[in-house]
């Protein structure tokens, strides 16, 4: 019986299994996402139709959905688990997995060195700088023309936290979830690694105008914040680059976010004018060029050497297990 538990266990903790069960939660919390905030949007559209004609809104509602998100992950890792009262729930053992999941929660929480206030703001910081300077790049050379159209303080604010909301989800699943499952699975710290960070590229395959490059780019990125919770012991810091990056391009200048453009910003792209370069790629946005790489591959390889001399211990949140 013991061994058939084992085995079990083996096959349930595989790198392809954990590739289905974080895909699993991030489908069903993008629905919960919808469902919980595309029904009063719903409502109040029945009521005024032009209601969806403002981009605070829609902008809004594209990032708030990822709370479902939150709210999947948080039920599966095990945050208030209860004991079985149906035989459903006894037969699929609910409680158990989710008790072997809970020590996750500690790598979200305060106790891991690097979860602090100074790595969340040098965190803002470092995805500002490395987005705004593929920007720069790309608007220097001619390749983007953007001009200035209006900023709300209230908004931006919204916005902002909004995007947070959706950046530190993905976060939370890929480099919380995924990357703590792999390594309590595999001994080398590799597979977390690179194993999560090739989950996170492979799952923007559909997105508009996606190339080889754009999907190397996203891998780069999934290895940058998993560099950060391994060397740096926050996943905070990763939920922080994540945000700027993504709110830098996509609010601030107005550019594609992984080919996803949103009806808010406040500089707005002449989309007329945009061509392709080394440091521009119209489908994509600046994601999707060799500059991008070559700048995140250097962050990756400037981390990597930081984190081999000064680097913190990563906390082991299963070694009480």
């Amino acid at each position: 019986m013991e061994k058939k538990k084992l085995l079990k266990n083996k096959i349930v903790d595989t790198l392809p299994m954990l590739y289905l069960e974080t895909v699993i939660l991030m489908v069903l919390g993008q629905f919960l996402g919808s469902f919980i905030f595309g029904i009063p949007v719903g409502i109040a559209y029945a009521r005024n139709p032009e209601i969806l004609n403002s981009a605070f809104l829609n902008t809004t509602l594209m990032y708030v959905i990822f709370l479902g998100i939150w709210a999947v992950a948080l039920f599966w890792i095990g945050l208030s688990p209860r004991k079985q009262q149906t035989v459903f729930r006894e037969t699929l053992d609910l409680h158990r997995i989710r008790k072997r999941n809970r020590p996750i929660l500690q790598a979200v929480g305060t106790k891991p060195q690097g979860n602090n206030w100074k790595y969340l703001l040098f965190g803002l910081v470092l995805g500002f700088v490395l987005n705004g300077f593929c920007i720069l790049i790309a608007w220097l050379h001619h390749d983007i023309v953007l001009t200035y159209d209006a900023i709300h303080p209230l908004w931006f604010v919204v916005v902002f936290l909004t995007v947070f909301i959706q950046s530190s989800a993905e976060e939370l699943l890929c480099r919380g979830f995924l990357y703590q499952k792999l390594r309590r699975s595999y001994k080398n710290p590799v597979v977390a690694i690179v194993g999560n960070a090739l989950l996170f590229a492979l799952l923007h395959l559909a997105n508009d105008g996606v190339t080889v490059l754009s999907v190397l780019n996203i891998f780069l990125v999934g290895i940058l914040f998993s560099l950060m919770v391994y060397y740096m012991d926050s996943l905070w810091c990763a939920f922080a680059v994540h945000t700027a990056w993504n709110f830098t391009q996509n609010i601030l200048f107005g550019l594609p976010n992984s080919g996803i453009n949103v009806p808010y910003s406040v500089f707005k792209l002449n989309a007329a004018t945009a061509r392709d370069s080394f440091a521009y790629n119209v489908g994509f946005g600046i994601e999707g060029t060799v500059f991008a790489d070559i700048v995140l591959l250097a962050a990756c390889v400037l981390l990597y050497l930081w984190g081999r001399k000064h680097g913190k211990k990563s906390m082991d949140v299963w070694a009480e297990t």
